[in-house]
């Protein structure tokens, strides 16, 4: 299952990330999502968990959290909408 990660702190990275979902299963990755001229973190990322009944856990027991001193919004990820606004 892909989790959708928001409200990262953003010195958060991809490793402390994958050790807090870690303590509810098997973590496939995880990721931080960057702006792509800064490089800077942008507060979210997605973690992939492949056991169904570990991600709901997480999920159940992240969301809401308290994690670097903010609190964690922690769902399934949704596909990504298309967009028409094509340049």
């Amino acid at each position: 299952m892909n989790i959708y990660v928001g409200n990262l702190d953003f010195k958060v990275n991809e490793n402390d990330l994958e050790e807090v979902f870690e303590e509810y299963g098997a973590v496939s990755s995880s990721k931080i999502i960057t702006d792509k001229f800064s490089g800077r973190s942008r507060g979210f990322g997605f973690v992939t968990m492949e056991n169904q009944d570990d991600a709901n856990r997480a999920i159940n027991a992240l969301n809401g959290a308290t994690f670097e001193n903010r609190p964690l919004v922690v769902n399934e990820a949704k596909p990504r909408k298309e967009s028409n606004n094509r340049f």
